[in-house]
């Protein structure tokens, strides 16, 4: 059977050890409460989700990077746009675009996040 390749393991949230099992306890986008509730562990192949305390303090690093690059890219595309350039619109773009991505960029940071520092397939310690 082919395993699932890393890209597609990183964007649908699975677990970097066998990415199967998810990351995140729900998978719908309907439900806001739960966006950002994480397992504990795999629940397929058991790998702690959370190596050890603050583990993700360096994902919102990844996610300022994510909020930079979208920032960026409002700000061109306002200015091709807009035939007056307006601080105000602009700001209030940003802002809007930040809050709609939140749910996204929290998932793909912390996804990344993990993906960085647990190898496919490896045997690490099961917490």
């Amino acid at each position: 059977m082919k395993s699932p390749s890393l890209l597609f393991s990183l964007l649908t949230g699975r677990c970097p050890r066998c990415r199967k099992g998810p990351l995140f306890e729900s998978a719908e986008w309907n439900k806001p409460s739960s966006w950002f509730a994480m397992h504990k562990s795999c629940t397929c192949c058991q790998q702690s989700f959370e190596p050890e305390p603050g583990f993700y303090f360096g994902a919102m690093f990844v996610s300022y990077a994510f909020n930079t690059a979208l920032f960026i890219a409002v700000w061109i595309t306002y200015s091709f746009l807009a035939s007056e350039f307006s601080l105000f619109y602009l700001l209030m773009l940003m802002i809007l675009a930040a809050a709609l991505a939140l749910p996204f960029f929290f998932r793909l940071s912390r996804s990344l996040w993990i993906h960085l520092f647990v190898p496919y397939g490896s045997k690490s310690e099961k917490r």
